[in-house]
């Protein structure tokens, strides 16, 4: 197994399962998401069964967690050990001729991603993990003014897009997602040997980084201009 990640192909192709699941959270991500604009009470039934659930906290989020950190580290590993094969074929010919911008620098866009990802998660997912884990008091995430509706996450998410900086931090970084997806989506799947569907692939992964990252700042907008009177 050592050997299989030490291999070229074996790195690009445990960088490609990495990012193919961490797509499909995506989508699921942004589904959940939606039910805040269009349905409050479904958005706070579903967050709350995410956040309460034994097998989302304690299998699946590891397991989530896990994937997000490898992906990364893969990533810097790939970039070092392209690096310098590049600085070898750039001698000999025109590198940037050869492949795209956005594929040449999937390293900074996925830099940026990581520094948003972790404001991201200081945001939401470090305050919810202190309060059930470490202060042990549910207290902090229900809902006083409704104990009926449950767990306040509705309106912790629309709290959180109030201030205009957030936002726009919000909305650079999934701009920055669209143009890694833009690259990573079929390069992903040309990885795992489906570059026979190459011409398919590359319409359905533009259509996909475009209206995953759409539907982020929709959110994201929605709550800045609805909630901030």
């Amino acid at each position: 197994m050592s050997g299989f990640f030490k291999s070229s192909i074996g790195r690009k192709v445990s960088m490609a399962l990495s990012a193919l699941f961490l797509m499909v959270f995506l989508l699921q991500h942004l589904t959940i998401n939606l039910m805040s604009v269009f349905n409050e009470d479904l958005f706070n039934e579903v967050s709350q069964f995410m956040g309460t659930n034994p097998v989302v906290q304690f299998i699946l989020q590891p397991i989530l967690i896990f994937g997000v950190v490898f992906h990364f580290v893969m990533g810097f590993i790939l970039e070092i050990k392209n690096n310098k094969a590049r600085n070898i074929s750039y001698a000999k010919n025109n590198g940037a001729a050869n492949s795209t911008w956005m594929s040449r620098n999937m390293i900074w866009s996925g830099g940026f991603i990581l520094i948003f990802l972790i404001i991201h998660m200081i945001d939401f997912w470090v305050h919810e993990m202190n309060v059930k884990y470490v202060a042990g008091d549910l207290s902090g995430l229900v809902d006083a003014s409704n104990l009926e509706s449950g767990f306040r996450f509705h309106e912790e998410l629309v709290e959180k897009f109030v201030p205009l900086w957030r936002v726009a931090l919000y909305c650079v970084g999934f701009v920055f997602l669209s143009l890694h997806l833009m690259h990573g989506f079929t390069s992903a799947f040309q990885s795992v040997g489906a570059s026979a569907l190459r011409k398919k692939l590359g319409a359905l992964g533009k259509a996909y980084a475009l209206l995953i990252p759409l539907g982020f700042i929709f959110v994201a907008l929605f709550h800045h201009l609805t909630h901030n009177h």
